[in-house]
């Protein structure tokens, strides 16, 4: 076995371990291909629970008699480390204040889609962190060379702690952030009132240069208690966010269950998928999402079975397409590419075929199952370990996205604009492979106003005149020419003259404030591009096994980019839900919402099955319009009174209901648990009729 994290190889052969070091990634906590999840699949739960208690048994024996601490000593590191890691950070100081002088100067590159002070803030951030690692990594390498120092043994075995700990109490703490920014707020134009105003520098912008050994100045300690703080505040706000869409989550799903067809439905009746996650396989039984590991099956039926000649591929595919009734189409397909890549003979390929069939048959999802509160309870409760303001940059770093549990909650609330709308846009085959072709798309879609092609706006009201100095160099930059100019810029009850680079503009008739107002409105005025999109990115991406340029832009309108010539609208796509269900259909916005919230999940790092995100889409979109989890959505289409009521807004859902006479026939959960009666999941779903023999008779 390879584990995932470090590609070490660990053996294990007949119970002894021979090649290979027992820790947390061998072991693996709620990781797939590890060595207890081979245990429970392959010898079920009650051998995990003993390896567990036994090695848990082992250890605590072991920690008994030998010990084990961490002391001061061991944080020490040599005088010739200490002075390189100086070293580093004062050279990290200076390119800092070279780029603040290029930035002063005007000569600082701008970043893409930025503004120059931008621009100087991320370049600054991503040297100070350059200089944070390589001080913790020439930290980590001297104490590494100690083999038995404690803290690194702690890390490397996964105990406790990673080496960016002891990087920080050993080197340098690093740069304090609030908001994924450096620390600017405080004094006007100052964070505190003993640096200069406007001091961009590390030190004025909270980098603390001190390790925890050595101690922090009191500025360094005040700038480092502010971090300190949003992360208190942040999980104060986190838990009390997660919890109430974890509530809303299960009030919209508690009711759904599988049925004796296979379907799910709700207590309606109503189908919300004709097959539980489409293969109708729990996931709990999974052998970590996979309906059976073919490969795995194939590996131990070759231990056993005895050596013959090879069975041909026109058999296997023959066996396969035998049973291709029982498996779905991709497990059929996975079962041929494993069995033609072994060496079975015919005995083998029909035992392996055999197992196949019965592993399917076992991990599929029984009849009564509560799929939805199962579903809602593994999306709810990872949200609570997610972080919360996370604006991380999507692959390019010029581009702000909206992540983790904002996200996830404007997912669920199937919000009608998000946060940060995008769209990636992908190319037709003429412009896909040229970077100049595609950044010709780019500045077709991107919105230009006449504020960005103008240098200067200057009104005259004793003239009643605007005159309007264009800049030819943004012109060029974004592709506009005078002709353009002139047919967009056509205020109502105006004269427009057009001359060289100047755009003379005469109201005919209007009172002063209209003037005013003209003025104000003057630089927003539309002249090519599209409204929404405020940026376009051209970027280099890898689709496949070859790579192709991709615009990524910031504000969506998908119906219009589909339109732009140049585009490919086939593989285009927006983070809008409503508006590709606008555009698109309702298939596509449920394919968008399983596609950005298991985005979200794994950027976090967080492993959910994708059959539980299919289930809440697919709820959200069961009625053919995109419905919010809560009370204005899937919580408020319930059938009956009393599961609404027992939700929010209780009176005047009562009240209404009373009104119309309203009947609850308690075929859901909530009701059923109000009025104390069974409830219709699992077991409760089935009824019993006995037929008692008459009196007298026998």
């Amino acid at each position: 076995m390879i584990t995932q994290e470090d590609g070490s190889t660990v053996v294990v052969k007949d119970g002894k371990l021979i090649q290979g070091v027992m820790d947390k990634n061998t072991i693996g906590a709620e990781r797939s291909e590890t060595l207890f999840h081979r245990i429970v699949k392959d010898n079920g739960s009650e051998t995990g629970r003993r390896f567990l208690n036994s090695l848990v048994k082992l250890l605590d024996r072991f920690i008994t008699l030998r010990g084990f601490t961490y002391g001061i000593d061991e944080l020490d590191i040599s005088d010739a480390v200490k002075d390189k890691i100086s070293k580093a950070i004062k050279r990290a100081e200076e390119h800092v204040q070279e780029l603040i002088e290029g930035y002063k100067r005007g000569t600082l590159e701008r970043l893409p889609g930025r503004s120059l002070e931008e621009s100087l803030e991320l370049r600054i951030m991503d040297e100070l962190s350059k200089a944070r690692d390589q001080s913790g990594e020439l930290a980590e390498q001297y104490l590494q060379s100690q083999t038995d120092n404690a803290g690194v043994i702690m890390t490397k075995t996964g105990a406790r702690g990673s080496m960016l700990n002891i990087a920080q109490m050993v080197a340098s703490v690093g740069q304090q952030s609030i908001r994924g920014q450096r620390i600017r707020r405080g004094y006007r134009d100052r964070a505190l009132s003993c640096f200069d105003r406007g001091d961009a520098g590390a030190e004025a912008r909270g980098f603390v240069y001190a390790s925890y050994q050595d101690g922090l100045s009191p500025i360094e300690f005040f700038f480092h208690s502010m971090g300190g703080r949003e992360g208190l505040v942040d999980t104060a706000v986190r838990t009390q966010q997660s919890g109430y869409m974890q509530r809303r989550l299960i009030n919209a799903l508690e009711h759904i269950r599988v049925e004796y067809d296979g379907t799910v439905r709700d207590s309606r009746g109503d189908i919300i998928q004709f097959r539980y996650g489409e293969d109708g396989v729990d996931t709990a039984k999974s052998d970590h999402g996979k309906a059976v590991n073919t490969e795995r099956l194939v590996e131990r039926v070759e231990l056993t079975v005895e050596k013959g000649a090879r069975a041909s591929r026109a058999y296997i595919e023959k066996k396969v397409d035998d049973v291709k009734r029982e498996l779905t189409p991709s497990l059929s397909e996975q079962l041929k590419e494993s069995l033609t890549k072994a060496r079975l003979p015919r005995r083998g390929v029909d035992e392996a075929i055999k197992e196949a069939v019965k592993n399917y048959r076992r991990a599929l999802i029984e009849p009564g199952e509560a799929a939805g509160i199962v579903s809602a309870q593994s999306i709810g409760e990872p949200g609570t370990q997610m972080t919360l303001r996370t604006f991380h940059f999507a692959g390019v770093r010029e581009q702000n996205v909206t992540l983790g549990l904002p996200r996830l909650i404007e997912i669920v609330d199937a919000r009608k604009i998000p946060s940060t709308p995008m769209m990636i846009v992908n190319l037709d085959k003429k412009r896909r492979a040229s970077r100049e072709k595609a950044q010709e798309v780019a500045t077709n879609i991107t919105h230009t106003t006449l504020g960005d092609i103008a240098s200067s706006i200057e009104s005259d009201i004793t003239k009643m005149r605007i005159v309007v100095t264009l800049n030819t160099e943004a012109m060029k930059e974004r592709d506009v020419s005078l002709k353009d100019v002139k047919a967009a810029v056509t205020p109502g009850g105006c004269k427009v003259e057009v001359e060289k680079n100047t755009v003379h503009i005469m109201p005919q008739e209007m009172d002063v404030a209209q003037f005013n107002r003209l003025v104000l409105r003057l630089p927003l005025m539309h002249i090519k591009g599209i409204p929404q999109v405020k940026r376009a990115l051209v970027t280099e991406e890898k689709i496949g096994d070859r790579s192709e340029w991709v615009i990524r832009t910031e504000g969506s309108n998908l119906s219009l980019t589909l339109e732009t010539e140049g585009v490919d609208p086939t593989r285009t796509i927006s983070n809008n839900m409503h508006e590709v269900a606008e555009v698109l259909g309702i298939e596509a916005a449920r394919s968008i919402i399983i596609r950005e919230a298991t985005a979200v999940l794994e950027e976090q790092g967080l492993d959910v099955d994708v059959r539980h995100v299919m289930l809440v889409a697919d709820a959200m979109t069961a009625s053919g319009e995109v419905l919010q989890v809560g009370r204005h959505g899937v919580s408020g289409e319930k059938a009956s009174t009393l599961a609404k009521a027992a939700f929010e807004i209780t009176i005047p859902t009562i009240v209404d209901a009373a009104i119309k006479g309203i009947r609850d026939t308690l075929r859901g959960v909530a009701e059923n648990v109000i009025v104390g009666q069974q409830v219709p999941m699992g077991t409760g779903l089935i009824e019993v009729y006995m037929s008692m023999p008459e009196k007298g008779k026998k």
